[in-house]
């Protein structure tokens, strides 16, 4: 993050800069650029760099909420020919449930928050210490395919492409 900026304007950027690098090599295709961030107490909370990094941001999320924010950067050609660039976001509320010290040391030996933002998947393990969300679920599990489907749609894309599997 640059200093002063938001959490929102730091995940679109991201997902701006995604987009931008692979439209620059292929511009004639539809490009969608993404990044999940989540909030916590103020702080950015990325992927982890270490075990230790894992526990520690497992231990400022237990018990509280925070938020998930997922920048989207669609761009590329309309129907109508002319070049397009999109970039919007999509913010939910997560509530964590009281964690033991014991429950993150199994978790994070799982392997699974290593690569996460926050590092949890709410769609894996961690969804039994969810008791409750505000907002998309497919955003805190990375990408909010109800936004990026409402911009294709706007676009005169074709949204039966998109679809879990």
């Amino acid at each position: 993050m640059v200093p002063g900026e938001k959490p929102l304007d730091y995940a679109m950027r991201l997902a701006r800069e995604k987009a931008r690098a692979i439209h620059q090599k292929h511009a004639a295709d539809l490009i969608l650029g993404a990044d999940t961030i989540v909030i916590a107490e103020n702080e950015v909370l990325g992927k982890p760099r270490n075990a230790a990094d894992a526990a520690r941001m497992l231990r400022l999320l237990s018990g509280r909420s925070h938020r998930v924010i997922t920048g989207v950067c669609l761009t590329g050609p309309q129907q109508s020919g002319k070049d397009f660039e999109d970039a919007r976001a999509e913010t939910t509320e997560v509530f964590v449930r009281s964690l033991s010290d014991g429950e993150i040391a199994s978790y994070v030996a799982s392997g699974e928050p290593m690569d996460k933002a926050g590092a949890y998947a709410i769609q894996g393990r961690a969804s039994r210490w969810i008791p409750k969300i505000v907002g998309c679920y497919f955003n805190v599990v990375g990408l909010p395919v109800p936004l990026v489907a409402t911009m294709l749609r706007e676009y005169g894309y074709d949204t039966g492409m998109l679809h879990r599997g």
